[in-house]
């Protein structure tokens, strides 16, 4: 237990500060800190093991080094990272460092060396978007050799509010989260707004929420507060079921404490002191992290009762869900924390006015109340200052798929596709043409390149038939089949059906039956016309938001690839060579080198020929010692084009018709 909260428990502002000094202590110490990202990325690609490396190190040396936990700061491309911070000098990012790194690392820092080859960018300020202050890191010594995040690609055009913290605070401890501002929005709340004074600050942000829809967060504050029923619940949805989805995980186990505080405000904001936050249960080490949380934050009096003396009591439980996709949706997920079946309802009545038992409930996402905070302390005008003029401030997105930089990215709103995938993200792997990115979730719409120039917000988005959702965003190649994909993503939202509704649970079946003919070469130009149709049915009639939104990939498909469905139906042929049943190899005779390596890698032993000289360049001697090689060729009876002989051999034999 620390020094602070030893000693008091928070009721004016200078017990902040005086928490804030010991955050500041920990956050800089005048020694060695070495901070390991140990969010779920992390943890995936070994930094548990680098983290006991370097504390092993540092005990068996005696060394004076302060080895620490910090969560994801966005680069998952680069995992494990690793943040070295020396007194006096740049703070520097390090990428891929393994643990047998672990001294070589340590001699680095200690010799006052870089490891070139891992570097990433450096900090010589660290900014406190709270309170607007910096902290000079680097008075001593800059390193200018190594870029600073304004200067990297990847940092440049990326401007971080809801992920503030995450990968610069440890994520365990209040004190630096205190140091960074925190809690200084909720005293401010408590101590000098009304409730209408804050719903009117919220409202004037143009905030709107990060959930899918983008509501107007404000207006659905005031519709609660002025809805009549006791008691009001507000709730926290971190329920983040889209495929290559993870912004609400990382906040969660990043910076816990600014989602308790936006929802506190939220509280106060509607007139209620009771909170639930919906974890999905595939989510373990955000909701150790959200436990601990709450716990720091009882011991200090800041959830409890007469939070900062103000009379203001708040309570927060944590509910888990299941693993169902639709309980992201807001009926769903509220009728699971009753214990019921997480299935919609229909909406005729708002969950504003009734919602959870009943109630007047208000449910946002974990993006959107991370940004509460700051809208608070810095003002609505500092944040509507940021973003579009329909879509204010700053969206994060996990952007996934085909593109070099994987990641989380928080950019304003109003940034374009094109800045995103190219700057950003570093370009499509292996310079492979872009074909298109979907956004939105499995939800969402498949855009074009002709639409890469598109300014990325809500309206723009809905424009185009995608739309903006939690923040998914899976960059697809010239290799990518877009039949396949929409195939792909209508199965896991047929499998995710609750099955409440015909449309939905019918429909979408249907449409996955059709997309499946399509891709076997099965299909009809009948077929494609009755998709349509189906998918236009399920899209107005299904109860709730996964029906309606479901056909987004099929449509969106259609209507920027339509020439792709074709070429399956009439010619029977998948022009990107995904759909195994549309495709055939073999092997170029007069090419083959007889090397073998795709009989080798063969998983069903359909290849067959002879190892050696290839036959143009046996000569007579070579055949009469058995050195001459035979050309391999593929039964295709057997084959099951898996693609793996086009993928390894070297010189190209192999084609793919």
């Amino acid at each position: 237990m620390s020094e602070a909260l030893q000693t008091r428990v928070l009721r004016t502002e200078e017990d902040l500060q005086a928490v804030a000094e010991v955050g500041r202590r920990l956050l800089y110490p005048k020694r060695v800190k070495i901070k390991v990202g140990l969010g779920t990325c992390g943890v995936a690609a070994g930094a548990q093991e680098l983290y006991r490396a370097l504390c092993e190190q540092v005990a068996e040396r005696g060394l004076d080094v302060d080895v620490a936990r910090t969560a994801c700061i966005g680069l998952c491309q680069r995992e494990p990272l690793v943040d070295v911070q020396v007194p006096g000098c740049s703070r520097v990012l390090y990428g891929d460092v393994s643990a047998e790194m672990a001294a070589e690392l340590l001699d680095a820092v200690l010799g006052d060396t870089v490891l070139t080859e891992h570097v990433i960018a450096r900090v010589d300020e660290d900014e406190d978007i709270i309170t607007g202050s910096t902290h000079r890191v680097a008075a001593e010594r800059t390193i200018e050799e190594v870029p600073t995040f304004a200067e990297h690609p990847f940092y440049a055009a990326q401007r971080r509010v809801a992920m503030r913290n995450c990968g610069i605070i440890d994520s365990d401890s209040i004190e630096e989260y205190i140091a960074r501002g925190g809690y200084r929005a909720l005293y401010k709340v408590l101590t000098e707004y009304a409730p209408e004074q804050v719903i009117g600050i919220v409202s004037a942000s143009g905030l709107r929420g990060r959930g899918g829809g983008g509501f107007a967060t404000g207006r659905k504050w005031a519709s609660c507060r002025k809805a009549h029923g006791d008691p009001k619940y507000v709730i926290c949805n971190a329920d983040e079921g889209d495929p290559g989805a993870y912004m609400d995980r990382s906040v969660l186990e990043g910076d816990p404490h600014t989602v308790l505080e936006g929802l506190m405000i939220g509280g106060y904001a509607i007139g209620t002191g009771q909170a639930y936050v919906y974890v999905r249960q595939e989510y373990p080490l955000a909701r150790q992290k959200l436990l601990q949380a709450i716990e720091q934050a009882q011991q200090y009096g800041l959830i409890g009762k007469d939070v900062f003396g103000s009379g203001y009591d708040f309570d927060v439980r944590i509910a888990r869900g299941g693993g169902a996709f639709v309980c992201g949706e807001s009926t769903a997920l509220m009728a699971s924390i009753e214990g019921r079946v997480g299935e919609p309802r229909a909406k005729h009545i708002h969950t504003v006015e009734s919602g959870l038992w009943e109630k007047p409930t208000t449910l946002n996402n974990v993006e959107t109340w991370a940004n509460v905070p700051v809208i608070v302390t810095r003002g609505a005008d500092w944040f509507a200052s940021v973003g579009s003029e329909g879509s204010k401030g700053t969206k994060v997105f996990s952007l996934v798929g085909k593109v070099k930089n994987t990641g989380l990215v928080e950019v304003p709103m109003g940034i374009t596709l094109r800045e995103i995938i190219y700057d950003v993200g570093g370009g499509i792997t292996d310079d492979k043409e872009f074909k298109a990115v979907q956004t939105g979730g499995p939800s969402g719409g498949c855009i074009p390149v002709e639409h890469l120039d598109l300014e990325v917000d809500f309206d723009r988005l809905s424009e185009v038939g995608s739309m903006m959702g939690s923040g998914g965003m899976i960059v697809m190649d010239e290799d990518s089949c877009m039949v396949d994909v929409a195939r792909y993503f209508l199965e896991f939202l047929a499998d995710e059906s609750c099955g409440k509704c015909t449309p939905c649970r019918e429909g979408n079946l249907r449409m996955l039956q059709i997309l499946d003919r399509i891709c076997k070469g099965k299909a009809t130009m009948d077929d494609l016309a009755l998709l349509e149709d189906i998918a236009d049915v399920v899209k107005t009639t299904s109860l709730c938001a996964l029906g309606k939104s479901a056909p987004n990939p099929v449509l969106s498909t259609i209507r920027y690839f339509r020439d792709e469905y074709e070429a399956h139906i009439r010619d029977k042929r998948c022009p990107a060579g995904v759909c195994r049943d549309l495709i055939e190899f073999s092997i170029d005779a007069d090419a083959c080198i007889c090397c073998g390596r795709c009989a080798n890698e063969c998983p069903v032993d359909c290849i067959s020929g002879q190892k050696g000289k290839p036959p143009a360049k046996a000569t007579k001697a070579d055949r009469e010692k058995g050195k001459a090689g035979r050309p391999f060729q593929i039964d295709q009876e057997r084959c099951i084009r898996c693609g793996t002989c086009f993928d390894v051999c070297p010189v190209a034999a192999v084609e793919r018709t």
